[in-house]
């Protein structure tokens, strides 16, 4: 089977995700939700917007909260929409999904745990929605690694005798060569 490119666009400079926005009845509700269940921190937000929101940051990621209080005339159902892992999702890792279940009973929330396994690695997952009905999923995702699904080969920075096919990008190999120094990592 031959792998295609779909672009022949070089890639763009994105560095990393930074901010989920997400609209909500209650700004105040959907805040103290990040910051109760998720340990998000309320930060400064522009004095400039004209409409009610808030900022919450850790992790190395914001999430920016919109207000609509109208957003219940979108939704036709206002019954509990059941937990489905593969509806839309934000999903962050965690180093010990136990406690996370431990949090949520203690706390009263609806959740569904599921399992993902692959080659002998399992991930644990636990999906739960926010107060707007967005779903959130906490997972041991490091578990299964980011293996790029690539044409390109394997070539180390500064491997003279080696070169790259022509059609592999700067990222493919540095995501490879970061992959390769994680699995060195393990194997000591």
């Amino acid at each position: 089977m031959e792998i295609v490119e779909v672009s022949s666009y070089e890639a763009l400079p994105l560095l990393s995700l930074n901010h989920v926005s997400l609209l909500c009845r209650s700004v105040w509700d959907s805040v103290r939700f990040y910051e109760d269940v998720l340990g998000f921190v309320l930060i400064k937000r522009p004095s400039s917007f004209n409409f009610n929101g808030a900022w919450l940051y850790n992790y190395g990621i914001g999430i920016h909260l919109i207000e609509n209080p109208a957003l219940d005339e979108y939704d036709t159902v206002n019954e509990l929409r059941p937990i489905n892992p593969k509806d839309n999702h934000i999903s962050f890792q965690c180093t010990d999904v136990g406690l996370v279940i431990r949090r949520l009973q203690d706390m009263g929330m609806r959740y569904v745990t599921a399992v993902v396994e692959d080659d002998g690695a399992k991930v644990d997952q636990v999906f739960f929605h926010d107060p707007d009905g967005y779903m959130v999923e906490l997972c041991n995702c490091e578990n299964i690694p980011v293996i790029p699904i690539s044409s390109c080969a394997f070539k180390p920075r500064g491997e003279t005798f080696k070169k790259a096919p022509a059609k592999c990008g700067f990222m493919e190999n540095v995501m490879m060569e970061s992959l390769s120094m994680e699995m060195m990592n393990f194997s000591f």
